[in-house]
């Protein structure tokens, strides 16, 4: 019994010795190429057998989240099939303008089918007026159409784009606007439903039997810093051009001299993109891996200034207003009537407000508004809405952000050294503002 236990040791001995020195000699030839590795191998296979490779990522699949950038890894179609999937659902805007007294030949500047109507964008942005021909100067005397994009938010219809493509200049009115789609002959005219400055936002219906194809709208939220992105919209006339390129920042806050109402137009929380985004984009689609639009293209940096900094207003702002639009035929806007700033130190010491208090400073009341009609006053300073502290003036958009027309906001502001509920009815807004 020894002797065969002895024996049994022996060999096991062996084998554990032999497989070892294989597997060492094993590890060498591969770290050596003499043989490939399992990796190798499967690269090798995936590369020769292309079917298996496309069916790694559908970039529309709508699978959940499972990877890096948004659970859709690359592969050298995923742009492709996202600009597959939204393409149809991007229109082509034209806008034409009319003088607004027989005769005038006063207007914004330049125009043209490369101005989109950029207007203060292109004073901003680019530093000169559009590229475009002079008003008047096209067959007959006539304006030449700007330009811009949108994108089909209904099938029956609704297409969203920026307020500014559709904003009439000074010295012009409206004649009408057109919209053209992908697998819809001819140009459909369209009117304009509904729009909000503030948002740089505006919704048109336009006339057809036709059933259009709706780009799904993502959650501008979850968007990711270095998440991968690709724009499409209609630039210089170029229809359907597909840009590539990733968020490189969020939050981003800029202000705009508007030239056709001698105001400024102030964006918020924009998202920040190196996809290339030019004159014509307005009012198209930022589109994430998934083929789920998550903003939409509003301006672009003047290339002198700084190379691929473009900026879209985030979908999740749009969302409100898509849905009143597409349920009700119309869209109201909510609001309150004031103008508001940071409560810094100099307003603090101005006011004579100490220190440890937070909130915004109400510098201008409208007339006739729901907060001069609730007494709020020039100087007060806004504390708490609806109890929710207001720390600047971010914390106090995010607290009104969900207002609607109806509701009762609470203000608790701080007036000559004492606090007080003011509660405002939140209003319509009128189209002056």
């Amino acid at each position: 019994m020894q002797k065969w236990s002895r024996i049994w040791h022996s060999r096991l001995a062996m084998l554990v010795a032999v497989t070892l020195v294989a597997f060492l000699a094993g590890g060498v030839a591969v770290s050596l190429g003499w043989i490939p590795s399992v990796l190798d191998r499967a690269a090798t296979e995936s590369s020769q057998n292309p079917v298996a490779d496309a069916n790694v990522s559908p970039a529309v699949a709508g699978r959940p989240d499972t990877g890096i950038g948004g659970g859709v890894p690359m592969t050298q179609y995923t742009v492709a099939d996202v600009a597959d999937h939204i393409s149809p659902s991007v229109a082509y805007i034209e806008v034409q303008f009319a003088y607004a007294q027989a005769g005038s030949r006063r207007g914004p500047g330049r125009l043209g089918p490369y101005s989109d109507p950029f207007n203060s964008f292109w004073q901003y942005f680019f530093g000169f007026p559009g590229p475009g021909p002079q008003p008047g100067t096209g067959p007959d005397g006539e304006l030449p159409p700007s330009v811009g994009s949108g994108v089909v938010v209904s099938a029956d219809g609704y297409i969203l784009t920026n307020q500014h493509v559709v904003d009439v200049p000074a010295g012009l009115k409206l004649s009408k606007i057109q919209v053209t789609v992908p697998g819809v002959d001819g140009k459909m005219d369209a009117e304009l439903v509904g729009s909000d400055r503030n948002l740089d936002l505006a919704v048109l219906k336009v006339k057809t039997s036709q059933r259009l194809p709706v780009a799904p709208l993502g959650n501008s939220d979850g968007v990711r810093v270095g998440e991968w992105v690709v724009a499409i919209g209609n630039p210089f006339e170029l229809d359907h051009t597909v840009t590539v390129g990733v968020i490189s920042a969020k939050d981003r806050q800029i202000q705009i001299p508007d030239q056709q109402s001698g105001t400024i137009r102030t964006y918020e929380h924009l998202m920040q993109t190196d996809a290339a985004i030019n004159p014509g984009n307005s009012g198209g689609p930022l589109v994430n891996l998934r083929g789920e639009v998550i903003g939409i293209n509003t301006a672009v940096l003047d290339s002198s200034q700084g190379q691929g900094i473009g900026f879209a207003i985030p979908i999740n702002a749009a969302k409100a207003m898509v849905n009143q639009v597409t349920s009700t035929g119309k869209f109201v806007a909510p609001w309150i009537g004031i103008g508001y700033g940071s409560l810094d130190d100099t307003a603090r010491q101005y006011f004579g407000i100490d220190s440890s208090v937070t909130g915004v400073v109400v510098g201008e009341v409208y007339p006739n508004s729901p907060a001069a009609k609730a007494g709020l006053q020039a100087g007060d300073v806004i504390i708490e809405v609806n109890r929710q502290k207001v720390t600047d003036q971010d914390s106090f958009g995010k607290a009104i952000a969900d207002m609607k027309v109806g509701d009762r906001l609470a203000f608790l502001v701080m007036r000559n050294g004492q606090t007080r509920v003011i509660t405002v009815v939140v209003g319509e807004r009128p189209p002056q503002y």
